[in-house]
């Protein structure tokens, strides 16, 4: 491994890890500020329905936090665009991209941690799965300064995270039978096609293209991203399964309530 420790780094990994974190303690208790205050049934609500409200506000800010600047480095940025001097797509990064992932292993530090207190409430062994090997693929990725590539490729597929958590608002509410709930399958389908089936196409795809360059990562970084991509793979397919399932269900009680 060659290393990502120079003195700006020594800095800016401790001040995102606890920004991350912060951050996840500040949007829970804004969520439930503001769910006491325009949202008459949260009061109503169990304990346990609370936490689980509040936790599922701070995923969602994350989501959009790290889809959004995802798509900024990804895309409108020319830190990965081809044809640029600036070295092996697996070896770029910017002081953007490790603050990034920095903030993200805080997130999912904290996620993992409140599920593993409350578990399986907020989620079970899937998701602990799923926070472990995150978290396992970023931390190589910020130590090594390889791979960011494809570490924020799979940071924007959170950009469907929104979506799940306004089903499970909207269950919790009691407006399963609303157009709202119809209309958030519908795009929460379509969003998860996009972002967590063809997205990791690409993904596998951008890999065989670019192996000759994917085959310098330092050994355990390269036999990582040759198991844990498929494993996350795996688990979209699984999830994409239910979503469609769960649409087709709603759509087919609508129509016959009709």
């Amino acid at each position: 491994m060659v290393g990502n420790f120079g003195s700006t780094e020594q800095i800016l990994w401790p001040v995102s890890f606890i920004s991350g974190i912060f951050m996840c303690k500040i949007v829970y208790e804004v969520t439930g500020l503001i769910s006491r205050e325009f949202f008459k049934g949260y009061h109503s609500l169990s304990k346990p329905t609370k936490i689980e409200w509040n936790n599922r506000g701070f995923s969602t800010f994350h989501a959009i936090l790290v889809a959004a600047i995802s798509f900024y480095l990804l895309v409108l940025s020319d830190l990965f665009k081809e044809g640029t001097a600036v070295g092996s797509i697996v070896d770029r990064k910017s002081l953007l991209s490790d603050s990034l992932c920095g903030i993200s292993i805080g997130y999912f530090l904290t996620d993992l941690g409140m599920i593993l207190w409350y578990f399986p409430a907020l989620g079970g062994v899937e998701y602990v799965l799923h926070h472990v090997l995150s978290m396992y693929a970023i931390v190589l990725s910020l130590i090594s300064g390889q791979a960011q590539y494809y570490i924020l490729m799979v940071l924007f597929s959170e950009i469907t995270t929104p979506f799940v958590n306004l089903r499970w608002y909207l269950d919790a509410y009691g407006q399963k039978s609303s157009m709202l709930y119809i209309f958030n399958g519908v795009a929460l389908f379509l969003g998860w096609l996009a972002a967590r089936i063809l997205l990791f196409i690409f993904f596998f795809a951008h890999m065989y293209l670019h192996f000759d360059q994917v085959r310098t990562i330092f050994p355990l970084g390269f036999y990582s991203i040759l198991s844990v991509p498929p494993v996350i793979a795996v688990m979209n397919v699984y999830w994409f399964l239910k979503i469609f399932k769960g649409m087709v269900k709603t759509l087919s009680r609508k129509r016959h309530a009709q």
